[in-house]
């Protein structure tokens, strides 16, 4: 009897000079749940895709089930028993939740076509099975906002049933993990394995018995989590002690300046009589529960969603702002939810997907001068700690944290004066996160003013001057610096005028649950 259902044995990748993965070498048992924790950059992507039949390794080998396991696509994957749920979410957002369900291997009748009515009741059946009874199965995934798809992923995940289930970082956007949870446990009980990716902590004591700490593409760690301190699970993730901590500065709010942005009763689809103004220097936080509106707003301030009435003011002048290349000019630039489909260029370098607004400065006859864009992108990339030898590899190859750090050094290099900045830290560690609340305070020191919107309420607490906060697609409130605590918040996006209420959402860190 075979009692490992994967193993793992000293595999390893590389893309041109960086070493991805190592000599990584664990197993994983029938009926366990592991941890995989790392950095980003620390091999935890490339692993997945190994697993998934993205990508194949240099050397090593994989056992499922004890039988060699080498997939060249994630059909072959799934048809071995291994299914995953990724982070940055595989769906495509044109067609709908039932045809995303069961792609690519669509059922058909006898005249070649595929049965949609058929294929929405059983992706019905499924979705109701694993408790998911508020999404439509003729729903286009486009239209969904993310933590709903990001539930659609997973479900799609465990309809096949696998022997050994990856889920990366699956909370990231979901709104009620114990839904998850109560699935883990599920998979758990009928003997798969489950390989858990997250930087959250409570997840990984919550769920797993022994968790792999991956740094710079080698194992450092296998340990049962019981065993371990939080201090000692950051130091041997980041080889130094790292615990998250948010630092007490001083406003850098230019009390009386023009307003670097101001919006005055903004209206159209999914915002209804939108008013604020940010100043230079200051951080100006957006809090709501999911689909009241925080979404439409940003895109609205760059084009991207049309505007029934309003105005948009940007250093006092209003403008007319129908494009983000339009907002751009003005030195409004918008860092966007989703990395994947909103934020990078798959098929571009690093380099090429910082350089993009400012490449004409590089060129010459046409042609760009890969010195003179170097030497522009090398003065940005510190100010998010983005390590130069990722430069020349393409962004693709990129942990999610570090893809997000090349879109903030885009904004940066772009010459931005305000940035919107939607949930920037979500899906990335620790170190990571850290790095992006100094280029955040960085940024608003120089005299640059943020909007920031962000599901984690620890957050908005500690970085922002103020705050205002969305309910049913309007600001229902607004709290200064002194005022801002997470009860606060919860019960304003909740429609409690303030008040502090008795039932929260089931993620108390968080502004992720959908209300009436």
């Amino acid at each position: 009897m075979v009692s490992s259902l994967l193993d793992v044995r000293a595999v390893s990748k590389r893309y041109g000079a960086t070493t991805a993965l190592d000599g990584v070498s664990f197993t994983l048992q029938s009926g366990e749940v592991c941890g995989l924790l790392g950095e980003n950059g620390a091999g935890k992507s490339t692993l997945v895709k190994l697993l998934s039949g993205v990508v194949t390794p240099d050397s090593g080998e994989i056992l499922v089930n004890g039988a060699k396991f080498a997939p060249q696509t994630i059909v072959e994957a799934n048809g071995r028993g291994v299914s995953t749920a990724f982070q940055e979410l595989s769906l495509v957002p044109s067609l709908s939740v039932a045809v995303n369900m069961f792609l690519p291997q669509l059922d058909r009748n006898r005249f070649g076509l595929v049965p949609i009515p058929k294929l929405e009741t059983r992706a019905g059946e499924i979705l109701e099975e694993y408790g998911v009874t508020d999404i439509a199965p003729s729903a286009l995934i486009g239209d969904l906002p993310l933590g709903m798809r990001q539930r659609v992923e997973i479900v799609r995940a465990l309809r096949r049933e696998p022997s050994v289930l990856l889920l990366d970082e699956p909370t990231a956007a979901l709104t009620d993990r114990e839904w998850l949870f109560r699935l883990v446990d599920r998979v758990q009980t009928s003997g798969g394995s489950v390989l858990y990716i997250s930087h959250k902590l409570d997840e990984i004591r919550r769920l797993c018995r022994r968790c792999v700490i991956l740094r710079n593409g080698r194992k450092v760690l296998d340990s049962e989590v019981s065993a371990m301190s939080d201090d000692a699970i950051f130091s041997s993730m980041a080889g130094r002690s790292i615990v998250e901590t948010f630092t007490a500065t001083p406003s850098a709010v230019q009390a009386g300046e023009r307003p670097a942005l101001e919006a005055k009763g903004l209206a159209g689809p999914g915002i209804g009589d939108i008013s604020f103004s940010l100043a230079p220097g200051e951080i100006l936080g957006v809090a709501g529960l999911e689909g009241h509106g925080q979404s439409n707003l940003f895109k609205a301030l760059v084009g991207l969603e049309p505007l029934q009435k309003g105005s948009i003011s940007v250093n006092g002048t209003e403008a007319a702002i129908r494009s983000p290349r339009a907002a751009q000019r003005l030195g409004v630039v918008l860092v966007p939810e989703e990395r994947k489909s909103e934020g990078v260029f798959n098929d571009l370098s690093t380099m090429a997907n910082i350089s993009l607004p400012v490449i004409d400065s590089a060129s010459r006859a046409g042609f760009v001068h890969p010195g003179a864009e170097r030497r522009l992108v090398e003065a940005v990339v510190p100010s998010v700690n983005l390590a130069e030898h990722y430069l020349p590899l393409s962004i693709s190859a990129l942990s999610g944290g570090n893809q997000q750090k090349a879109i903030l050094a885009r904004s940066l290099i772009s010459g931005a004066k305000c940035l919107l900045l939607f949930d920037p830290t979500r899906g990335v560690d620790v170190g990571a996160k850290q790095n992006i609340y100094a280029m955040m305070r960085a940024f608003v020191r120089d005299g640059g003013a943020i909007l920031f919107y962000s599901t984690e309420l620890d957050e908005l607490v500690h970085l922002c001057d103020r705050c205002v906060v969305l309910y049913r697609n309007a600001i229902a409130g607004e709290l200064s610096r002194s005022e801002l605590t997470q009860d606060r918040l919860l019960a304003m996006a909740s429609g409690a005028s303030g008040h502090p209420i008795t039932a929260l959402p089931s993620r108390p860190d968080a502004l992720g649950a959908r209300i009436p």
